[in-house]
């Protein structure tokens, strides 16, 4: 099952089960825990297409980003799971929903530092079983726009929004119009607001493999015992 993967990153999700994984699961229409498609609530927009760029990925949090592996799947398992026994838990605190450009997602009211400092130990622990990007994926990346320390982070670490330009986010949408983002705002804090007045808590690691179809599904959840 592991080598059938194509890719392979490490994610912040929700515990299964729980009501955040619950509510995003059927936002988005995927649940990665369980690797099946869920029905989307009735919220007055249209979430299949709103929701399709980030569907594939489930409901997730980027600490790694997914990558082709330099190393067998169960070594890569193994660096994960010795990595998670160094990185205590985090403390998210109350998440809020906020537009990232022209897509809508959920954050921490505050980022905490103890998050910064857990995402770069994740990035220079994983690195290393990481294939290195081809010519074609980094100009993929640049035709986004890149600052030229995004540009120099995508070189070294294979991903532009790294270290000191990490922000910690759970994707709710694609890319929306002005007049699609308040539709969609609206829905989301219908949608989440129960969920998002609770404290949350980065406690796990947790691996997701990118099968033949784009669709990621969660491999093994490491919990974070440091």
């Amino acid at each position: 099952m592991l080598a059938s993967f194509n890719r392979y990153a490490v994610y912040y999700a929700p515990p299964a089960g729980s009501d955040f994984a619950r509510a995003g699961a059927a936002w988005l229409g995927w649940d990665s825990a369980e690797g099946v498609p869920v029905p989307h609530p009735e919220l007055g927009v249209d979430l299949a297409r709103i929701t399709q760029t980030p569907r594939k990925y489930g409901l997730h949090g980027t600490l790694k980003p997914p990558m082709r592996l330099a190393v067998a799947p169960p070594t890569f398992l193994d660096a994960v799971e010795t990595l998670s026994h160094r990185l205590a838990p985090v403390d998210l605190g109350k998440l809020r929903l906020c537009p990232i450009g022209s897509f809508l997602a959920v954050m921490p009211e505050m980022q905490p530092p103890a998050l910064e400092t857990l995402a770069a130990r994740v990035l220079r622990g994983i690195d290393p079983f990481r294939e290195a990007l081809t010519p074609a994926e980094i100009q993929r990346r640049r035709a986004s726009g890149l600052t030229a320390r995004q540009d120099a982070l995508l070189l070294e670490w294979g991903y532009p929004y790294v270290l000191e330009e990490f922000r910690f986010h759970v994707t709710l949408t694609g890319r929306l119009d002005t007049a699609q983002m308040q539709d969609a705002f609206r829905a989301a804090d219908a949608w989440f607001r129960p969920v998002l007045t609770a404290r949350h808590r980065l406690a796990d690691l947790v691996v997701c493999g990118e099968d033949d179809i784009g669709r990621f599904h969660q491999v093994r959840r490491f919990a974070l015992t440091g």
